[in-house]
């Protein structure tokens, strides 16, 4: 039962909220026209996958008890068998973020995760700038092989966070010493370590997979690779942005570096999980960095490096069956792969391009580029999820503008990166927006005021700097 609210309440917002989603599939099938290319139960699958998307925006249900549904509907009106239906859940990316939360997991249950994080802190904490460098800069690290964006910052980032600020008398009605600062500081800068890595956040492998659909490849190297110029200019221009518009009263904290090495100190020296741990991290991160060399699949290599760790004991068959994020990622994950890919196939996707296209029959490429891209961004007001956003907008978007003539490459990076750009507008744009939120640091205001203008400083280094080093790298 949902907190303070009865049985009653919560199965009239379930019944409530599924009622809306059922008058949307029923007003796409039987109200829109239906293009003569797509078939009928391609036009119901159609229906059925907006309902979802639409249904992970409103959450009636849990989202991965709401793709169950589509993909077990998907086989009785949707035009598919129940083996096709269920085909995503074999899917190699699916499986790559499900080995990934359980390295994931190890980095946290064995402190390696906060070591990391502390060793940053007592090298650069000396001033209320260099603490803010330093968690975002663990969060980078972290973001290299940990797919989720809640467990690392949520569950690594933001503790050690609050405690710096309380150890400098920073309460939520002291924020103005030191913590509105951090808070404002370090959250934005997770939503540009989420946009660097593949393994960055979770739906990143989401739009990988929409991409290759489309015909254009995205690995974890090539997205490193993309990633790290532009992404590592955010990550310095966003705290000095903070500093200037939202600057702490203590500039000088000796004591966070302090508080960080007598925290390293009490945690002792490495153990020997920990330094099994270390070798099998940097071995995962190696090969996914030179699979183009060797070819072995970076899924292989991620599934490999969690057997090593079940094999030497660093993680237990307990701590994988208690992974609950990552099963409830397995469902509504592999599900949303199947349902995109079958969607495409209907044609549907193809023919919105051509839609949308004509009616921009005389613009070039560039130019609508530039307006879908500022468009796709700033819809992101009306997503709590970056999955929602990228299920919604980021296959037809990018059907428009391959149809367009646009670089594909462009298109791929552009709309996957902008999208975690974007959960940095509001204080419910990606899962941990709402635990920084919840700690009072920033109101709701100056949260929004800070988000609006950290994405116009994200969308210049982006675009500018970003772009000349994709076309230099040969991304487009």
């Amino acid at each position: 039962m949902e907190h303070g609210r009865s049985p009653t309440q919560v199965m009239g917002r379930i019944a409530g909220g599924m009622a809306v989603l059922v008058a949307l599939y029923l007003a796409i099938v039987f109200l829109l026209p239906k293009p003569d290319i797509v078939k009928p139960e391609g036009w119901r699958l159609m229906g059925i996958f907006a309902a979802t998307v639409a249904g992970l925006i409103l959450q009636p249900i849990p989202g991965g008890a709401l793709v169950l549904l589509a993909v077990t509907l998907a086989a009785v009106m949707g035009g598919l068998t129940i083996q096709q239906s269920l085909a995503g859940f074999a899917d190699p990316v699916v499986w790559l973020v499900m080995a990934a939360f359980f390295i994931s997991r190890a980095l946290i249950n064995t402190g390696l995760a906060r070591r990391i994080a502390l060793v940053f802190v007592r090298t650069f904490g000396q001033t209320s700038l260099g603490i803010s460098y330093a968690l975002s800069a663990s969060d980078m690290v972290l973001a290299s092989i940990i797919p989720s964006n809640g467990a690392r910052s949520g569950g690594v980032i933001l503790p050690i966070l609050r405690s710096i600020c309380e150890l400098y008398g920073s309460t939520p009605d002291k924020a103005r010493l030191l913590g509105a600062f951090l808070f404002s500081a370090v959250y934005q800068s997770i939503c540009i370590t989420a946009a660097m890595f593949f393994t960055g956040q979770a739906s990143n492998p989401l739009a990988a997979q929409i991409a290759g659909q489309a015909g254009y490849t995205m690995t974890w190297s090539s997205w490193l690779l993309a990633g790290i110029v532009p992404g590592l200019c955010s990550l310095a221009a966003g705290p000095l942005l903070m500093l200037k518009l939202n600057p702490p009263e203590i500039r000088k904290t000796p004591e966070a570096s302090a508080f960080a090495a007598a925290e390293l100190l009490r945690m002792g020296p490495l153990s020997v999980q920990e330094k099994i741990l270390t070798v099998v991290f940097v071995s995962v991160c190696g090969l996914w960095v030179t699979s183009g060399i060797h070819g072995i699949d970076i899924t292989v290599t991620a599934l490999l490096g969690s057997s090593a760790l079940l094999l030497t004991g660093v993680i237990t068959w307990e701590d994988v069956k208690s992974e609950k994020a990552a099963w409830d990622i397995f469902v509504w994950y592999g599900g949303l792969v199947r349902l995109g890919k079958a969607l495409n196939d209907t044609g549907v996707t193809a023919e919105f391009a051509k839609g949308v296209g004509a009616m921009f029959g005389g613009a070039s490429w560039v130019v609508l580029f530039v307006l879908a891209l500022l468009i796709y961004f700033y819809a992101h007001y009306g997503f709590a999820s970056i999955t929602a956003h990228i299920l919604a907008m980021y296959p037809p978007f990018l059907a428009l503008l391959a149809a367009k003539g646009a670089p594909l490459g462009l298109v791929a990076f552009s709309f996957a990166c902008f999208t975690n750009l974007a959960a940095g507008l509001t204080h419910y744009g990606t899962t941990p927006s709402p635990m920084f939120y919840a700690h009072n640091y920033l109101s709701m205001a100056q949260w929004w005021k800070l988000g609006f203008l950290m994405s116009l400083v994200n969308l210049a280094i982006w675009g500018t700097i970003g772009f000349a080093w994709w076309k230099l790298i040969g991304v487009w």
